[in-house]
């Protein structure tokens, strides 16, 4: 069994990374792979018309990509609330005006499809009677949590703000302040037209998204940057490049910011596990915990500070593709089904296919890809067996098991470490590596001797951490 060859430092411009990791995002909002970034261009474009400089170019460009980082944080209250799939949830209420008619008809054909009638009713009634309130409180969690991972990863205040106030209307009947006209950040006004022309264009066309602009002109939209739009659009290759490649969307020369430094990159994942974990209350701190866990590994091992400041990033991603699954499955109290066991291992592909796109990080996708395979061959996605799993994966693996073990789930109280550290021994050889369990036990006891003393309960082979959502 070889170590991955650990790279040396490679540059990385911040809008390469921020463009692939939006894919995660994009996930979230259940919208098409590119979202984020196809809606930033289309804010480039807006931006230009009106004159925008480079450094405010740059700056309108991360607001939209990031617009979303928020957006996992009411996953699980929105889900509560409407007893619905918050994905297609969320892919609806993107296309949604705010006509009442449009509204109630929303309402109605979005929540508890598959609750008994009887509880259907009782949520339609209750949101019917606190509909704004909960509008409001969804959306400032989302805008309020977007804006301040935006200021924690440097990013200047109109960025910060711009996410704020992403949903404000023109009109001023939008959420969560109902700010108005121009006391809505500009990069806001623009974000959210960009984001409604995507939507519509992916969706139905070109002459679609501008029928749609047309229609919500002076309501949710600014008169002057529809104007700055429609001149924009008119252009030579904007429809083009909107439908082409996203590679081509932002090539190097436009705008370029620079590269990130290492220190940046481990905030940057710092704050996307956050986003992560942010989705279910079942999973708040999992992913820096893993981390955690994965490091005293990594230590017992002897690795070098290079290759643990890796696994550290290995770790904090490793589940960046559960903001693709919904939180009907992740906070089911009872058993999954079969159907929803499928949908639940796609997180896994969705993790590698997303750290995959660039390339400080490609190195790290076989781990977020390859974290719940089994030593066996019956691990998921591919099946990889013995020596096909590297080092780190199965570290991770040991890491992330142990963490859901002794973690609160939906299905089951935290289990003590004792318990849990008898379920990895039970499984050694087939689900995990000995190895890495005996690092895990080592490091665990330079923290508290004590913690992983104490009999060792009868292990269930079957617990659904190990089997699917570890």
């Amino acid at each position: 069994m070889s170590l991955l060859p650990l790279a040396p430092p490679a540059p990385v411009r911040l809008t390469e990374l921020l463009g692939a990791l939006s894919h995660a995002l994009d996930l979230t909002e259940g919208q098409p792979a590119g979202h984020c970034v196809r809606s930033a261009f289309i804010g480039t474009w807006i931006g230009r018309e009106l004159g925008l400089d480079a450094g405010a170019l740059a700056d309108l460009r991360y607001a939209i990509t990031l617009k979303d980082l928020g957006c996992s944080s009411n996953a699980a209250r929105l889900c509560q609330l409407y007893l619905a799939d918050d994905l297609t949830f969320k892919r609806s209420f993107k296309r949604l005006d705010d006509g009442l008619p449009q509204v109630l008809r929303f309402v109605i054909e979005q929540t508890g499809l598959t609750a008994g009638l009887a509880e259907r009713f009782r949520a339609i009634a209750h949101i019917f009677r606190h509909g704004g309130d909960i509008s409001r409180e969804l959306i400032e969690t989302r805008c309020d949590r977007g804006a301040g991972i935006a200021r924690r990863l440097r990013f200047s205040e109109r960025v910060a703000g711009a996410i704020l106030a992403l949903d404000e209307h023109w009109d001023g009947k939008g959420r969560p302040q109902g700010l108005a006209g121009e006391v809505i950040p500009l990069f806001a006004r623009i974000a959210l037209l960009s984001q409604v022309v995507d939507v519509f264009h992916r969706g139905e066309g070109a002459e679609a998204a501008l029928n749609e602009v047309a229609a919500r002109n002076g309501r949710w939209f600014d008169p002057a940057l529809v104007s700055a739009f429609r001149r924009a659009s008119a252009r030579p290759g904007f429809w083009s490049r909107l439908e082409g490649p996203e590679a081509d969307l932002f090539p190097a020369c436009e705008e370029d910011e620079g590269f990130v430094d290492e220190d940046y990159l481990d905030e940057i994942a710092e704050a996307f596990a956050d986003v992560v974990d942010s989705k279910s209350p079942f999973t708040s701190g999992h992913c820096k915990r893993v981390a955690l866990f994965t490091d005293l590994i990594g230590e017992t091992l002897g690795f070098t500070p290079e290759k643990r400041r890796w696994m550290k990033r290995a770790a904090l991603l490793h589940d960046i593709g559960k903001l693709g699954v919904s939180n009907m499955i992740l906070d089911k109290p009872g058993p999954l089904t079969d159907d929803e066991v499928a949908l639940m291992r796609l997180h896994a592909s969705h993790s590698r296919t997303i750290l995959s796109q660039i390339g400080a990080f490609a190195s790290l996708a076989e781990v977020g890809g390859a974290h719940h395979e089994r030593l066996d061959g019956k691990g998921y996605p591919e099946g990889l067996k013995g020596e096909a799993i590297s080092l780190e994966t199965r570290i991770v693996t040991v890491a992330d098991i142990f963490d859901a073990l002794t973690a609160d789930r939906p299905y089951r109280a935290a289990m003590p470490v004792s318990k849990a550290l008898g379920i990895l021994d039970a499984e050694t050889g087939t689900a995990v590596d000995a190895t890495c369990v005996e690092a895990l036990k080592a490091g665990l006891a330079r923290i508290d001797p004590a913690m992983i003393g104490g009999p060792a309960a009868e292990p269930k082979r079957s617990d659904r951490a190990l089997a699917a959502v570890a």
